[in-house]
C-alpha cells in the first residue's frame, strides 16, 4: 500500500512539473503574422463585442465597448465606454506607457497597481489586478490577458480572471478597428 502511495505521489509529481513549464510565452508567437504593434492598433475608434463566462462555462453577461484612443509619443490612453446587456454601463480609461522590447505599462482607476505586458509577434500578453465591484463590495481579481492580432482590422481577446489562484471565469472579446 506504501508503495502505491509513493508511486502515485511520484506520478502526480511528474505531471504537475510537465503542465507547469507547458504554459505559453508571449514570445512564443514572434513569428506569427500580421505582426501587432499595439501603438498602430490601438489608435483610433474601435469596437469590441465580449462575453463573460464563469467557471463552467456558462454566458453571465454580454457586452460591447467603444473605445477611443490616442498616441503622443510613448504615452496612449485608451478610453473604453461599456454597455452591458443588463443595461448597465461603464467606463476605464487606461494610460499606457511603451517601454523598450516591446515592453508596456499601463494604469487606470479601477487597476491596483501596474498592468505589465508585452507583445511580441501578432501577440500580446499582459497581467494586471482588476478591483472588481461584486454584490455591493469590491473585490481584487487578477487577470492573465493575450490578445491576437488575426488582421489588421480584427483582434481576439482572452482573459483569465482568477482570485487567490482559483479561476473565476473569462473574458471573450473581438475588437474591430473602424
Amino acid at each position: 500500500m506504501k508503495r502505491r502511495s509513493l508511486l502515485l505521489a511520484g506520478a502526480m509529481t511528474s505531471v504537475l512539473a510537465m503542465t507547469g513549464c507547458s504554459a505559453p510565452k508571449v514570445t512564443d508567437y514572434a513569428a506569427q503574422k500580421p505582426v501587432l504593434e499595439l501603438r498602430d492598433y490601438f489608435n483610433g475608434t474601435l469596437d469590441a463585442h465580449g462575453i463573460f463566462t464563469d467557471r463552467s462555462g456558462q454566458v453571465v453577461k454580454r457586452f460591447t465597448v467603444v473605445m477611443v484612443c490616442s498616441w503622443q509619443g510613448d504615452q496612449g490612453v485608451l478610453d473604453e465606454t461599456f454597455s452591458y446587456s443588463d443595461g448597465t454601463t461603464q467606463r476605464r480609461v487606461w494610460r499606457l506607457q511603451s517601454l523598450a522590447n516591446g515592453r508596456f505599462t499601463g494604469q487606470a482607476d479601477d487597476v491596483v497597481g501596474t498592468a505589465e505586458g508585452q507583445q511580441s509577434g501578432n501577440a500580446f500578453h499582459w497581467t494586471y489586478t482588476l478591483a472588481l465591484p461584486v454584490d455591493g463590495r469590491v473585490i481584487e481579481v487578477q487577470f492573465d490577458d493575450w490578445m491576437y492580432l488575426m488582421t489588421d482590422k480584427v483582434m481576439l481577446n482572452k482573459a483569465a480572471m482568477r482570485k487567490w489562484g482559483v479561476g473565476l471565469g473569462e473574458v471573450t472579446l473581438t475588437f474591430i478597428k473602424r
